[in-house]
């Protein structure tokens, strides 16, 4: 599972707010998508790897919705994945 900054990442870098449904996600992908699919684009390296993060994003913003509807906040994390936040908690508060 990913944790709570790679699915910001991933909703940053297909352009989605906070309360995105799984309908924004699917439209916002496929924009993406049309432009960087590599039989329309030119055969450049980075537009490739720019394609390979879009489905990526699109993969764990899919998953994250079904496990949780729509809500990309931290305690919407909290709530979806407990263990996980739990985990990145303590790592942002341990202390040696």
């Amino acid at each position: 599972m990913a944790s709570f900054g790679e699915i910001e990442k991933a909703r940053k870098l297909l352009g989605l707010g906070e309360a995105a449904s799984l309908k924004d996600i699917k439209t916002a992908y496929r924009n993406l998508a049309r432009r960087y699919h590599p039989d329309k684009a030119s055969e450049n390296e980075s537009e490739q790897e720019m394609m390979r993060e879009i489905n990526r994003a699109y993969e764990l913003l899919e998953e994250y919705c079904k496990k949780y509807k729509y809500s990309f906040t931290k305690k919407a994390f909290a709530r979806a994945y407990p263990q996980e936040a739990y985990i990145e908690w303590w790592f942002e508060n341990w202390r040696m």
